[in-house]
């Protein structure tokens, strides 16, 4: 299979995947198997929901997730590529952010971990999803981890919140 087809079915997947999070109230697709490509048989995800930097639009993405000292951590990698995935540049814009986790969901606050703290929690999310270290070392940019707190219970996202 060519890169351009892998990305296709990639796309796909992500999709069908955000599709079930969001139709199902949260029921179905936190856990996820990622052993055909390299990642855990339960690997948890979580959707984030954020406005759009320049538009305005709201848009939901759905992402692996740790979790360390009671904050939810998600990993910018965008597959080891040379840029920063657009869900990161939209939420240093945004003081609070959407998050759901299964069936519950919450504003949140979000944080960038610095130093020996960066370093414990890569070495955390790199054992929770080993192709991280890949990516790392497929790029040269610092792939960024973003540390959510949430700070009230709201309602769970349906998918007009991804209009």
């Amino acid at each position: 299979m060519s890169e351009p087809d892998a990305d296709v079915d990639r796309g796909d997947w992500m999709r069908e995947h955000l599709a079930a999070y969001l139709e199902s109230g949260g029921t179905r697709g936190h856990i996820v198997d990622l052993s055909s490509v390299g990642g855990r048989q339960v690997t948890t995800h979580c959707l984030i929901r954020y406005p759009g930097r320049r538009s305005g639009k709201t848009y939901v993405k759905p992402l692996i997730y740790g979790n360390v000292g009671g904050e939810v951590v998600i990993v910018a990698s965008k597959g080891g590529a040379d840029t920063h995935p657009e869900w990161y540049l939209n939420i240093t814009t945004a003081d609070t952010v959407g998050l759901q986790i299964a069936t519950q969901a919450f504003d949140a606050t979000w944080r960038e971990p610095e130093g020996t703290e960066r370093h414990q929690v890569w070495e955390y999310m790199c054992q929770l999803y080993p192709p991280y270290v890949a990516y790392q070392q497929k790029t040269a940019r610092h792939i960024p981890l973003v540390m959510l707190s949430p700070v009230r219970a709201i309602d769970v996202f349906t998918p007009a919140d991804d209009a």
